[in-house]
């Protein structure tokens, strides 16, 4: 059963909150990180970031950078944008995005869940990124990213939450990156607080919706720690990560779609020849025109300015696999891999991956210049159907992985609203 506590956060004064709340470090490169910090040092960029205010070029992983993010932090704090409550508290967190609302529960998650798969995973993590989450909480002292959890809610969370939205004044409302609302609600009642602990230690597991680096990060860094101590009780903040819960059901994700540079020395007329005997293939339309997959096992597919629908054939898949029947599995290991020879698309350059948030008209902006006949860029795009939260919590409840970019769930938790003290 799952542990999920309260926890004194260092949060901005609320009146701050819209100037510092900023999308995950791992959302953005570098020199995005510097524009859309830029003119704004209150930005939660400069803490999650902090190689924006060092000179271009300084290395992502350069001792300085984890100098500056602490610095900023405790600058931070002795100026007064952020202050610690004086009592540990659970904290409602809900975001509205495009009509749909998901209100998680703020608090904190246990390292022994982690180790002991009562928080379940579904993605392998890379050494050097855990290593980098590492060395910014060992220089911060502090978890500065949510973990985004999700649960299946059997024992009624998401009704308790929402009553006590209901019947209180939120403290902070505003507008986030991509325009999605943001309204948060420290719980000030003790008797909710301990029924939400007593319901989470009823549920079986948590499930990792996002944030691989940062979960793996914040428990390493929490048995180290305890490795260290003599006189540990277990009890103590390092034991502990920040993370926000949500109900499974109010969650969505969206397509997570796929360009490729080249056609692996094939021609067009070899390639769609080779793809229509895996697929089903049918010319659907021109450039903005695009087919939007239907449903799972339909793939749509963009190739010099002639968008295509593809549906897996019988038998290019095991529907009682759940891995292979993903559809994301399904295009890697009939398409990708064997005609394009995308062999590892974890470590292939020639494979780029494109939220859906980001449209159709991305795929075709990121192919249009080979279908004009000008420089390349990308010469082939797949549009994808969204992988299911039922698909991801079945993986996950199988002890499989899934393949690599997967998932895009959106809106983003943001980071710099709430800060896990490790002390």
């Amino acid at each position: 059963m799952a542990t999920f506590r309260p926890f004194r956060a260092i949060r901005p004064r609320p009146e701050l909150s819209a100037q510092v709340a900023a999308l995950p470090y791992d959302t953005m490169s570098s020199d995005e990180a510097r524009a859309r910090a830029g003119g704004n040092p209150l930005s939660f960029l400069h803490i999650d970031k902090a190689e924006i205010d060092l000179p271009e070029g300084t290395g992502l992983y350069d001792n300085a950078v984890y100098e500056t993010a602490a610095a900023n932090l405790k600058r931070g704090i002795a100026n007064g944008v952020y202050f610690q409550d004086a009592r540990a508290r659970f904290y409602i967190y809900r975001q509205t995005w495009q009509g749909r609302a998901q209100t998680g529960l703020v608090g904190c998650a246990s390292i022994d869940d982690y180790k002991n798969n009562v928080i379940k995973k579904h993605e392998l993590t890379h050494p050097e990124k855990e290593t980098d989450r590492i060395r910014h909480v060992t220089a911060c002292n502090a978890n500065t990213g949510p973990i985004f959890l999700m649960y299946r809610d059997e024992q009624g969370v998401a009704g308790l939450l929402d009553a006590y939205c209901e019947a209180h004044a939120c403290e902070s409302r505003f507008e986030g990156p991509g325009q999605a609302t943001q309204e948060i609600w420290p719980v000030a009642d003790a008797d909710l607080a301990r029924r939400l602990e007593a319901a989470f230690a009823a549920t079986p597991a948590l499930y990792i919706a996002d944030g691989h680096h940062r979960c793996a990060s914040a428990a390493n860094v929490g048995f180290a720690r305890r490795a260290a101590c003599e006189t540990c009780t277990g009890n103590e903040e390092f034991n502990f990560f920040l993370a926000v819960a949500f109900p499974a059901h109010q969650l969505k994700i969206l397509d997570y779609n796929r360009v490729v540079k080249d056609l692996n020395a094939l021609s067009p007329e070899a390639f769609l020849s080779r793809v229509d005997d895996q697929f089903y293939i049918e010319p659907y339309g021109p450039a903005g025109q695009p087919y939007r997959p239907e449903g799972s096992h339909y793939f749509g597919m963009l190739l010099d300015g002639q968008w295509y629908k593809l549906r897996a054939r019988r038998g290019s898949f095991n529907a009682a696999d759940p891995v292979s029947s993903l559809d994301v599995e399904i295009l890697q290991g009939n398409l990708l891999a064997p005609i394009l020879g995308v062999k590892d698309p974890r470590r292939d350059h020639r494979i780029e991956f494109i939220g859906g948030i980001r449209g159709p008209e991305e795929l075709e902006r990121r192919c249009a210049a080979n279908a004009q006949k000008q420089a390349p860029d990308m010469r082939v795009a797949f549009a994808m159907y969204p992988t299911t939260v039922e698909e991801l919590m079945a993986i996950a409840d199988s002890g499989n992985i899934m393949p690599p970019k997967s998932t895009w769930f959106e809106p983003k938790l943001l980071s710099g609203l709430f800060i896990h003290d490790l002390e």
